[in-house]
């Protein structure tokens, strides 16, 4: 059972509070601000483990002098949140030591806000000016701008290297090109009928997020399941693990050219999208996990599970045997712990840097023999050897949860009575951990979602870790962080 205690307080009291929970080991998981018409509102979810802890802290600002003040000295993922707040709520982070545009574009209209009660709709974009980079000079310093249209099918970004030679000093990335308001377009859903959104946060994440959102309105709500259903959705958020991770294990040699490794892993992500399709009816998984219930079509063979496994793990080893591929991967674009930590870094690219982090272990919704996965040297190897060694620990995981299953493979039940509420769900997604808030009105509604995907944690990671790393390196960087440009701009 997790502990969860709520705090309404004034805004001069917000500092005080996040650093006495930031001192006590939590982290800060989430900020949503809200319009609720006569006021705004922010909301501060902050989270801790062993035990299960979650403390919210609400904070209503006049609708005169809508700021908060930052949080940012204390917390760098604070500076991010407050940042977006600012884009599109216009709630000012007083005292925040670079406050720069972070979702809007130049091109946006300046006082448009989109999430407000009041933006209306989208009115015509300005004439585009420049975006602030940071210009590095000295001797022998160049630029190089990639994106944010790029040559395969990846979605936009803007990455700009700062270069001697072919030795990145600074690489910016600029995201926020596909911003597609996902966030509003929950609002007046019903809440148990918007998991099809949860399910396009992030197409790769269908399951975690379709978890997420459910574990949230089932809070809300009240609404407690048997100890079978969550088993059963671990087990289809395993099974999006395993096919995720078999394809960026193959993308990762091929980004070295070892195209041999690609196609077999490619071959292995093929037969685990066909058994979802057997499982859920879908390749995706989606469908499969809705508030209130879970239904599959049926268990995998745990044999044929296995089966993958030891398949994948020869294509790993004949990976790493590969001396090119080693060399290559050996000591490159190193994410140190203590910037994994201070960057708030979650899943494999968190684990690959010595830190900590597993929702299924820290915020359980039900026991898990889970096995941790970890590693400590934080370059490319030590993020495609974290993910190697999870492919297989899901995969026991997924057996021992197909092998205790007892009862059926369907369960649905549903609230017919409403009361004004929020609720939280988190679930370990394979990229890392995922957060959704709601807030329910007393028909039954979504009024807010707010939604954090581990992107939004990880991307400032990347160029960190590709800081003196040199230039024909960042593909394979940025495959080995493999990182949502859609979960992080909603």
């Amino acid at each position: 059972m997790s502990e969860f205690v709520r705090h309404r307080i004034s805004r001069d009291l917000i500092e005080d509070k996040a650093e006495e929970l930031f001192r006590s080991g939590f982290r800060l998981a989430l900020v949503a601000a809200h319009d609720d018409g006569d006021a705004l509102r922010v909301v501060y979810l902050f989270l801790a483990a062993a035990p299960d802890r979650r403390v919210e802290l609400e904070c209503i600002l006049p609708p005169g002098n809508p700021a908060v003040p930052s949080l940012a000295y204390m917390s760098f993922p604070a500076g991010r949140f407050e940042r977006e707040m600012a884009d599109l709520y216009g709630i000012r982070p007083a005292g925040h030591p670079r406050p720069r545009r972070l979702v809007r574009h130049a091109h946006w209209p300046e006082g448009w806000r989109p999430m407000r009660r009041d933006a209306g709709p989208a009115p015509g974009f300005e004439s585009a000016g420049s975006f602030p980079f940071v210009t590095v000079e000295g001797t022998g310093v160049y630029e190089i701008p990639v994106g944010p249209v790029h040559a395969g099918l990846i979605e936009p970004g803007h990455f700009r290297f700062s270069v001697v030679g072919e030795t990145v000093l600074r690489l910016k990335a600029r995201l926020w090109f596909v911003h597609r308001g996902l966030e509003k377009l929950f609002e007046g859903r019903p809440a148990t009928g918007a998991v099809d959104l949860a399910e396009r946060v992030s197409g790769d994440t269908s399951a975690g997020h379709a978890l997420a959102h459910s574990l949230a309105v089932e809070d809300a709500l009240g609404i407690a399941l048997p100890h079978e259903v969550h088993r059963l959705r671990a087990l289809v958020v395993e099974l999006e693990r395993l096919y995720n991770h078999a394809a960026d294990l193959g993308a990762l040699a091929n980004d070295v050219g070892f195209s041999l490794a690609n196609s077999h892993a490619q071959r292995i992500r093929e037969r685990l999208l066909r058994l979802n399709a057997e499982v859920t009816g879908h390749r995706l998984l989606r469908g499969a996990i809705h508030p209130g219930g879970v239904e599959v079509r049926e268990l995998p063979d745990p044999a044929d599970l296995r089966d993958i496994a030891a398949d994948l793990a020869e294509v790993a080893e004949l990976t790493l045997d590969n001396s090119v591929v080693y060399d290559r991967f050996a000591g490159t674009s190193v994410l140190a712990g203590d910037d994994a930590r201070a960057l708030g870094c979650l899943g494999y690219p968190a684990r690959a840097s010595g830190v900590r982090t597993d929702a299924r272990i820290e915020h359980p919704t039900t026991a898990l023999p889970v096995t941790e996965v970890g590693a400590t040297d934080g370059d490319v190897l030590a993020r495609y050897t974290v993910r190697r060694d999870e492919f297989a620990a899901s995969v026991e995981l997924a057996c021992v949860l197909v092998e205790s299953h007892s009862g059926p493979v369907e369960y649905r039940t549903q609230r017919d009575r409403f009361r004004q509420s929020s609720g939280i769900g988190i679930v370990e997604g394979w990229r890392g951990t995922i957060v959704h808030r709601v807030e329910i009105d007393g028909d039954g509604n979504l009024t807010r979602a707010k939604i954090v995907d581990p992107s939004w944690f990880n991307w400032p990671a990347l160029p960190v870790a590709m800081s003196d790393t040199i230039v024909p390196d960042f593909p394979l960087t940025n495959k080995s962080f493999n990182l949502s440009y859609a979960g992080n701009d909603l």
